[in-house]
């Protein structure tokens, strides 16, 4: 069964056991997961035994290219996104249609009510989110590539550092690079912090130069064709004062902590604390304030979350960060970051990126 069929007839079951009828599927990213058409404007009414792409003839081509097996209605250009669906949605003797509550407007919400007034709009939250969790052989393969980019980009960058380069030169090298071996570009605008800016978790590149601090924290992604990558590595690039190799030293066994306790069924939260444990008995545990780590695949976060809350346990298929952090304004940050996918056995660590101290050295 070709896979994208194979994902929306699971989809289905999900819908069923929600009380629907059918999904309209609003967020263009689910959209791509369950088609493989990459294009946007376009929604996706998943019914009990058939599936129609909404879109419109901009997307003609694109469609035929990327997902010629689907039902397709090209709506007019007199005829509202809204028409649309209400059309396809009373063709189809709806009854109650599951819609994405996490991106469905108020506004879209009210006015598909008003043009179905015998239909139930049934909120559902995270069914599409759900199965892409779990990333089959394709997803797997294409984020290592994603990482490999990612590393390899890396690599150019560090051997090319120098101390009049600023931080928005370094971000703007990194997407070239990662486009210069064939990727897509990053998967996000990238973080490039100098010294005490490293204390911002989400820092703006700056013109900010690489020799007015000791070390620089880069995070970055590669996008390989949809799928995406996220590491983080701090750079010395200079003598590192005491207090910022005591904390390179506690998130680096942090991290290795994190990795370790990662594995199928244990609880999302218990690797967050496994991480955590270290941070907070070396004295830092106010200056880590984010969760471990997240998913990643079509978007750069994505479910699950390891953090203190999330009860669920890991499964075989899983792709996280572990990134733990150490934040002291003033001084600066450190954050080291990698992804791990989760295996049957055990994991299996898709970054290879050094982050030993002495390796991460560059002066």
């Amino acid at each position: 069964m070709p896979r994208f069929l194979s994902r929306r007839d699971k989809l289905r079951r999900a819908v069923r056991r929600n009380s629907a009828d059918a999904l309209l599927v609003t967020n263009f990213t689910n959209v791509t997961y369950l088609t493989g058409f990459t294009g946007d404007d376009s929604y996706l009414l998943v019914g009990a035994k058939q599936d129609l792409l909404i879109s419109d003839s901009r997307y003609t081509e694109q469609i035929e290219e990327e997902c010629p097996e689907l039902n397709v209605h090209e709506r007019p250009i007199a005829e509202s996104m809204l028409q649309a669906v209400a059309n396809a949605t009373a063709a189809a003797k709806i009854g109650a249609l599951g819609v994405e509550g996490s991106s469905m407007t108020v506004e879209l919400h009210e006015h598909l009510g008003k043009e179905l007034p015998k239909t139930t709009l049934v909120s559902t939250i995270g069914l599409v989110e759900a199965l892409r969790e779990i990333k089959d052989k394709e997803e797997i393969a294409e984020l290592q590539e994603a990482v490999r980019l990612a590393e390899k980009a890396f690599e150019v960058i560090r051997a090319s550092l120098r101390p009049e380069q600023t931080e928005r030169e370094i971000a703007a090298n990194i997407e070239h690079q990662i486009r210069q071996f064939g990727g897509e570009g990053c998967s996000f605008p990238p973080i490039v912090a100098v010294g005490s800016r490293a204390a911002l978790p989400h820092a703006q590149p700056t013109e900010r130069r690489i020799g007015e601090s000791e070390f620089v924290l880069i995070d970055w992604g590669a996008q390989a064709r949809l799928y995406r990558s996220d590491l983080t590595r701090v750079l010395m690039t200079g003598k590192i004062s005491p207090k910022v190799r005591d904390i390179y030293r506690v998130v680096l066994k942090a991290n290795r902590a994190g990795i370790d306790a990662v594995r199928p069924g244990v609880l999302m939260s218990e690797v967050d604390a496994a991480a955590r444990c270290v941070i907070e008995k070396a004295g830092y545990g106010k200056q880590f304030g984010h969760g471990l780590g997240h998913g990643i695949g079509l978007d750069i976060h994505e479910a699950p979350r390891l953090n203190s809350t999330s009860k669920r346990p890991l499964k075989p298929g899983m792709v996280v960060t572990v990134e733990p952090g150490i934040y002291l304004p003033g001084i600066g940050g450190v954050r080291i970051e990698d992804d791990v996918l989760v295996t049957r056995a055990g994991k299996k660590v898709l970054t290879t990126s050094p982050k030993d101290l002495d390796a991460c050295c560059v002066s």
